[in-house]
């Protein structure tokens, strides 16, 4: 049975974006309501941006950023240089669980403060959310709203799509699937962002025949 491989989506790793959309989310915070409000940048308390990887150890000098730092900044590069801005939200604008999220309209995406004082635990983050901006790229350009996977599905450790398959619905295993992956492999999400960034996604990273299709009919690729 084919899978769709090719998909528009305009949040990924949340499940539904919110209706009403105020300075104070109507539904209170903890919800996607909330999380909406935050993406379209109208609740803005205590949201900042990520600058590099300096700016992590004066948002929180008590974590030892050594063992990630290269990685960190070598991805905050490629994501600066295709247009991708990186913030750190409080709790109360995701819901309950949520350590991130990434917005295919406006490229940027958003991680939990309470989760990512923990080096390893932003590394994860950052890159499963950056494996979300690469899958961007992959469908044509950054500045659409579509998304590819990268990998063929069966690339993919088995682990990683039983794991998603419990947590998410059926429609966003391809994706999740290799995000979930990338977030949990050093230098994957870097190398993938790196490639976007230098116009050599497809050259590094052969499109899966469906991907490959939809890319010659809307004119990204004409071989």
């Amino acid at each position: 049975m084919k899978r769709q491989l090719l998909a528009s989506l305009a949040l990924m790793s949340s499940l539904a974006f919110p209706s009403a959309l105020k300075a104070e989310p109507t539904k209170g915070y903890y919800t996607m309501d909330a999380l909406g409000c935050m993406i379209v940048q109208e609740c803005t308390d205590g949201v900042v941006q990520v600058w590099g990887a300096d700016h992590l150890e004066e948002l929180f000098p008590n974590s030892d950023w050594n063992l990630v730092k290269e990685e960190f900044a070598r991805m905050m590069n490629a994501l600066s240089q295709v247009g991708v801005s990186v913030y750190i939200a409080p709790e109360k604008y995701f819901p309950v669980g949520h350590r991130g999220v990434y917005h295919t309209v406006s490229n940027n995406f958003y991680l939990n403060r309470t989760y990512v004082h923990r080096p390893h635990v932003m590394m994860t983050v950052m890159r499963h959310e950056g494996w979300h901006a690469a899958q961007d790229c992959m469908a044509g350009t950054i500045k659409n709203s579509m998304i590819a996977i990268i990998k063929p599905e069966e690339a993919v450790p088995p682990v990683w799509r039983e794991m998603v398959e419990r947590s998410y619905p059926k429609s966003a295993v391809p994706w999740e699937a290799e995000a979930q992956w990338a977030g949990r492999t050093g230098r994957m999400t870097q190398d993938a962002l790196e490639a976007c960034a230098e116009g050599s996604m497809w050259e590094k990273y052969p499109p899966t025949p469906m991907t490959k299709a939809w890319l010659k009919e809307n004119g990204y690729i004409t071989k």
